[in-house]
């Protein structure tokens, strides 16, 4: 009797398992604003994160700062937190593009122009609540910057944080 009861038991935990596993995303499109801050210049714009079905989801934004504008594509595979009513997790990784228009000036009698456009990859893994009787979310998340032009380097120390508007 006792093996018959923790088989149930385990039947009943791998399916309550595989279904929370195969539960959507909150919502299936936010728009909002997204904040990006740490190390060096805080940048905002417009953001918005699209739901592909089950785990999988987009997220494009464009930023603005002082002489630097930034468009970027990010995947990621977002999953819900079992019994928290809209607090989730996700990890996931894009491309973007900083274009930088430091103006021109002068330097050892020649004019130096340092416009330039850099290429990087960002990984990011952070947290995101949709509150569940309304139509908002938020969003945490480390997000380091891989540059991979011009001076390439990595800044470890930059966060985003998001502020949605969801749709259905």
């Amino acid at each position: 009797m006792k093996k018959v009861f923790l088989s149930v038991l385990a039947a009943t935990f791998l399916t309550l398992g595989v279904q929370q596993a195969n539960a959507q995303t909150p919502y299936r499109t936010a728009l909002g604003l997204g904040i990006d801050l740490g190390d060096g210049e805080t940048l905002f714009g417009p953001q918005i994160k699209h739901s592909f079905g089950g785990a999988n989801a987009g997220n494009a934004q464009v930023l603005f700062g002082d002489n630097i504008t930034v468009l970027g594509v990010d995947y990621s595979y977002n999953r819900q937190f079992p019994g928290t009513n809209g607090l989730g997790w996700y990890v996931g990784v894009g491309p973007q593009l900083a274009f930088v228009d430091h103006g021109g000036y002068w330097h050892d009698d020649r004019w130096d122009d340092d416009d330039h456009v850099d290429f990087a990859i960002r990984p990011a893994a952070g947290l995101e609540y949709k509150i569940p009787s309304a139509p908002i979310a938020f969003h945490f998340d480390w997000k380091p910057w891989w540059n991979l032009s011009h001076n390439s380097n990595f800044e470890p120390a930059r966060f985003t944080l998001g502020f949605k508007f969801t749709l259905k």
